[in-house]
């Protein structure tokens, strides 16, 4: 049955209506899920966005502390902040990068490594911060560009602190340098306190004390745009700046151990031993560490890395040298503590030594022998024949644990990084590194200082020390206190010290005044270097490079120059009240009197001329 018009448009009115309502109801549930949604943000959640609201509105920004200075004994400055300029672009404000970099260039020197750095630091920053485009302007660059300035929109001068070492090469591996921090150390330190800081201590002393010469950053609330750019500072923690290092260290002292090793590969450290303050470390050759606080370049860095010489090479902490003679003032004290030998207890040198049923020879320098000798004979002339008796008469055992007694083999813990221990051998390490028996042979010739006994200059001069203060160690070190910037008073670094067993206490007079004759006696291997004005006490010794055969013989002039013998020598003086402790070492430089002991004897010379112990040069001569 068809419907009729009325019908349709009946239905067609309902459908309408039914129609609206649902459209009507769908709208009314959107506005009530929509409320409800705005009274949840506004209510439930209005103190997550206000603090969020406001992290956008308020930025904390770190502000780093300027870094700790370094002085010497007498106050002179080795460790400075100067300021350096660098040129920076804002990108957002330059229209033409690259025309505004060609023209910059045309007034400042932009090298192909400017440009390559600049490309990597602007992925790195956003649009509305400076980016530079040449680090360390002069003088004359700078005012070049404020004269000129007005041409480059964006383009700024931006002032920070650089370290900076005015003696350059002569304290270097004393202070060592700081550096731009790397991956690796931004792994490994609190990122809070280097928020804002660029550069850490690399090596050296400022490493050590990084913690004390660092200080502590501080940080500013500042309010920025939707853009992130600053509008005004809202609040401010100042930073903490870093203490300054006051050393032992006299650079005047390291200027003439320097001079006096003469351009020669060597080392020379001197101690005091009242108190173990180091008051010269020169490793020579040395190198500019001002070449390393901002960046060194490749061919520079190649050729300290690669030269045959090897400044990098800190060789009086890390130089691992035989010891040779120089420790048979230890072993001879040995045997007088442990009672093996007795001060007019002689032992015969024919010029060799063989071991019980043994046909091999353990040579002694001089071929004909020294006839029968007495400990102190033994000690002038350095017989090597006595003291490979000795040491086979001590044992390994003894000999390891009273040489261990004065840090051989250990470090001294002195606050310069990178120091190696050194190496005193016995059974047990050869068992464990080498996977071998230890022979009676080997006991002998570590009772000379060779075979695979190696020592640092620094152990030496401690160990000497310790003698000088008739058994106690201290540990060695460049820093003496610390203070706070503007302030006078200092605070005074912690000293470490401990007692060295060696028996009856007389033991010690007599091991000095053996070491006295080295120099002061007729006989003495360094009678050349004798002072009119004080008396020295000290060992000479000679460090073999490679080993002689059996019935081969050393000869000098026939051997390359860095296959001689090392020259060694330590010592203290005056004898009666030590005041300056010396080790010496001169590489390749042949026999210890000849070579090593003279250098000993200018540094000390230098220093107690310094105390007002000694005459001047002038005086002596009359002026």
């Amino acid at each position: 049955m068809l419907e009729t018009g009325f019908e349709v448009r009946q239905r067609e009115r309902r459908l309408v209506t039914t129609r609206a309502l649902v459209a009507g109801a769908l709208v009314i549930l959107g506005f009530a899920l929509i409320l409800l949604r705005l009274l949840h943000l506004q209510v439930n959640r209005h103190e997550y966005f206000s603090v969020l609201s406001q992290d956008n509105r308020v930025k904390v920004q770190p502000v780093p502390p300027t870094r700790g200075l370094i002085y010497d004994t007498k106050g002179r400055l080795l460790a400075d902040n100067h300021p350096s300029f660098a040129l920076e672009i804002t990108l957002e404000k330059v229209e033409d990068l690259a025309q505004t970099i060609d023209a910059l260039s045309e007034l400042i020197r932009i090298e192909e490594k400017d440009r390559a750095r600049f490309a990597r630091l602007r992925r790195q920053r956003m649009r509305f911060q400076g980016v530079p485009i040449r680090l360390n302007l002069t003088e004359a660059e700078v005012a070049r560009f404020a004269v000129n300035g007005h041409r480059f929109a964006g383009v700024d001068v931006r002032a920070e602190l650089i370290r900076t070492y005015p003696y350059g090469a002569l304290t270097a591996h004393a202070l060592g340098y700081v550096g731009r921090i790397n991956e690796q150390e931004l792994a490994s330190i609190d990122t809070s306190q280097y928020a804002g800081t660029n550069f850490i201590g690399k090596v050296g002393t400022e490493k050590t004390h990084e913690t004390l010469l660092h200080g502590r950053v501080g940080y500013q609330q500042v309010e920025v745009n939707a853009r992130g750019r600053i509008l005004r500072t809202l609040e401010s923690t100042p930073p903490q700046p870093g203490q300054d290092l006051l050393l032992y260290l006299d650079v005047s002292l390291q200027q003439a151990a320097t001079d006096a090793l003469g351009g020669r590969r060597g080392v020379v450290v001197a101690m005091d031993p009242r108190d173990g303050g180091v008051l010269a470390l020169v490793s020579e050759p040395s190198f500019d560490p001002n070449l390393f606080v901002e960046g060194i370049s490749h061919a520079d860095y190649r050729e300290l890395l690669y030269s045959p010489d090897k400044p990098l090479f800190n060789r009086a902490v890390r130089g691992q040298y035989p010891p040779g003679s120089t420790v048979k003032p230890f072993i001879g004290l040995g045997g007088l503590a442990l009672g093996v030998v007795g001060p007019e207890k002689t032992t015969y040198c024919p010029g060799y030594f063989s071991l019980p049923g043994q046909r091999h020879r353990f040579r002694c320098w001089r071929r004909g022998g020294h006839g029968a000798v007495t400990l102190e004979q033994a000690m002038v002339q350095s017989c090597d024949v006595y003291f490979y008796s000795l040491a086979h008469q001590m044992g390994i055992g003894q000999l390891h644990e009273f040489l261990s007694r004065f840090g051989f083999g250990t470090r001294t813990g002195i606050d310069v990084s990178g120091e190696l221990p050194g190496l005193l051998p016995s059974p047990e390490w050869k068992q464990r590194v080498r996977k071998r028996l230890w022979y009676p042979g080997e006991t002998l010739i570590l009772g000379i200082g060779q075979g695979s006994f190696l020592a640092t200059p620094l152990q030496l001069a401690a160990a000497t020390a310790a003698l000088a203060n008739r058994g106690r160690f201290i540990q060695p070190r460049l820093a003496r206190a610390s203070r706070l910037p503007g302030t006078a008073a200092a605070q005074p670094l912690p000293l470490a010290s401990r007692r060295v067993d060696a028996g009856d206490p007389r033991n010690w007079d007599r091991m000095i005044a053996d070491m006295t004759q080295v120099v002061e006696g007729r006989r003495g291997t360094a009678r050349r270097i004798r002072s009119p004005h004080y008396r020295i006490a000290g060992k000479t010794g000679t460090a073999q490079v490679f080993t002689v055969g059996q019935k081969e013989s050393y000869d000098a002039a026939k051997v390359p120059e860095r296959m001689r013998d090392h020259a060694l020598f330590t010592a203290f003086a005056p004898v009666e009240d030590p005041r300056i402790v010396i080790a010496v070492l001169v590489e390749n430089g042949g026999h210890g009197g000849a070579t090593a002991a003279p250098v000993a004897r200018q540094v000390m010379d230098a220093y107690l001329e310094g105390l007002g112990l000694i005459p001047t040069h002038e005086t002596e001569n009359g002026g």
